[in-house]
């Protein structure tokens, strides 16, 4: 693809982050800076080198006499990064630019310049922290738990194990030939036993107590109650090495045992939420289990309080997986482990279950699953039980019972962010727009300004038509009329950062649509352009102050 005129402008505007670089180089660039600017590029997923353009807002084509030679530098590039580099030059009006596109390192293959693993931080460039470089190198990782653990044998795992699997997955695929075949025949036909070797799989689901603690002890979980934050021994711990198929009944009794109801109203009847969903709670359970690292040497904790669950385990996301795309991306860190769970019916497929987790805490009227406390080294999960607000949940319940339809996901978030009175991310737009079209969602202002909310059949179902009014005209009306008095009060005119402090609450999209409103109504015009504009009221028909 050969850069374009058009698209150096467009970069003009652009962010300077992951996938572009900017440098003046007017005169020339050493060539081995230019190495470990690509160098980072590549390793941070590829992007372009920009000569000839300044780097800070507002960029400008300054244009570069560096490397009057680029086909010479071209080459250079590829023999030193092992990468195909594309060079372009651009004649842009204002002057000669430079282009290197860079492509992206391969999976799990960092690139290097002479043995030093390059990064971009900021305006500079230093070399790869270890856990990046680790968690690069891990892309290519083997499946850990597909090995064979050389030192194991069948012995090692636990007959009562083998006979819980055995039910789940006859159950679930309804193959009545599994009751017959030999426990070892299972376990082959599971890929749980490979070339007569037992796999950290078949350990970690099936193994017994001993037989984790001479080859895998730190494949364990712990589980403690503490009924305040206070630190100090927990009001209750029990500590579980052995297969996870012997205990992952038992984690979800210790969680309930404790579950107390919390109860709404709902019209004449009382209805009630569990504080701890049992569906989230055991996906968050399995994700621990199947996707930790078990090459790190620590244990899943399990802690639960009166009104949240903590679920930390070790080794962080993988690679590509954060807290903003978990849902939408899926990359299990050991899918033999998830492949067997699937079997049984434990999870649907080897992926993370995190969408069941999130739909649960929005039909409940919980907080989101937090992940704030992950780093490179865990992923720390917490679950909040208390529900916060019954009359969305009786609000759901009455639009998927009018639709007939049940609200997936991405569906729930819009709605909670509408109601919640955040944002919705662009990706999300579509979605939004069907809420519109059904009448779920409605909306006040224009273009940026453009302000959501749930429909009057929300606010009437929790009693509070009211508040719709207000939320649907009132506020509108007061906003504008607060302008208007402000403009009329000081007739000399008012630049618009004044009138953003008359309305610190709103956006700078939606006082623009109150001053177009005014001026389409002839009570308020604009003089002048730029940093000299200036509002000034006009003597319109007047509306009292609400």
């Amino acid at each position: 693809m050969t850069t374009t005129v058009a698209e150096i402008d467009a970069w003009l505007q652009a962010a300077e982050g992951e996938h572009l670089e900017f440098k003046e180089a007017k005169q020339n660039f050493h060539f081995e800076k230019l190495l470990k600017y690509c160098a980072a590029l590549a390793n941070e997923g590829g992007g372009a080198m920009v000569l000839g353009v300044t780097d800070n807002l507002p960029r400008q084509v300054v244009g570069t006499q560096a490397f009057e030679a680029p086909e010479r530098t071209k080459a250079g590039l590829i023999e030193r990064l092992h990468l195909r580099v594309a060079v372009d030059v651009v004649a842009h009006p204002l002057g000669r630019v430079l282009v290197f596109r860079v492509p992206s390192r391969a999976l799990g293959s960092p690139v290097d310049v002479d043995g030093a693993y390059w990064m971009r931080a900021g305006e500079d460039l230093v070399t790869m922290t270890q856990d990046q470089l680790r968690r690069i190198l891990d892309e290519a990782a083997p499946d850990f738990s597909a090995a064979v653990c050389s030192a194991a044998k069948i012995a090692d795992l636990d007959a009562r194990a083998i006979a819980e699997f055995r039910r789940r997955w006859r159950e679930r695929s309804k193959i009545a030939s599994l009751a017959q075949n030999s426990d070892e025949q299972l376990l082959r036909d599971a890929e749980l036993l490979v070339d007569g070797g037992v796999t950290y799989a078949a350990l970690v689901l099936l193994g017994s107590h001993q037989a984790l603690g001479r080859h895998l002890a730190n494949a364990e979980l712990i589980f403690e109650y503490r009924s305040t934050g206070v630190a100090g021994p927990a009001n209750q711990r029990e500590e579980f090495r052995e297969g996870f198929l012997l205990f992952y009944d038992r984690l979800w009794e210790l969680v309930n045992l404790r579950n107390d109801r919390q109860h709404y109203q709902d019209g004449l009847f009382m209805r009630e939420i569990a504080t701890f969903n049992e569906g989230a709670v055991r996906e968050a359970l399995l994700n621990a289990v199947a996707h930790r690292d078990y090459r790190n040497g620590g244990s899943v904790f399990v802690r639960q309080f009166p009104r949240r669950i903590e679920i930390v385990s070790p080794g962080g996301f993988p690679e590509g997986i954060t807290a903003e795309n978990c849902l939408d991306k899926q990359r299990p860190r050991n899918r033999r482990i998830a492949d067997a769970l699937a079997r049984c019916g434990l999870v649907e497929r080897a992926g993370q279950g995190v969408d069941r987790i999130f739909e649960s805490c929005l039909r409940e009227g919980k907080e989101l699953p937090d992940f704030t406390h992950t780093d490179a080294w865990q992923v720390a999960l917490t679950l909040h039980g208390q529900v916060g607000d019954a009359r969305f949940v009786r609000f759901l319940e009455r639009v998927g019972a009018e639709q007939q339809f049940s609200f997936d996901t991405h569906e729930l978030l819009v709605l909670d962010r509408v109601h919640r009175e955040l944002p919705v991310p662009e990706a999300l737009r579509p979605v939004l727009r069907k809420f519109l079209d059904l009448g779920v969602v409605e909306s006040v202002g224009r273009g940026r300004g453009t302000r959501y909310f749930l429909s009057r059949r929300f606010h009437a179902a929790i009693g509070e038509r009211a508040q719709y009014t207000r939320r649907k005209g009132l506020d509108h009306e007061a906003s504008k009329e607060l302008l208007y008095r402000h403009l009329r009060d000081h007739s000399d005119g008012c630049p618009f950062r004044e009138l953003e402090q008359v309305l610190p609450g709103q956006s700078r999209g939606q006082i623009k649509v109150l001053l177009n409103d005014l001026r389409a109504e002839g009570r308020a015009h604009l003089r002048g352009v730029r940093r000299w504009a200036r509002w000034f009221p006009d003597r319109g028909l007047e509306s009292p102050l609400i």
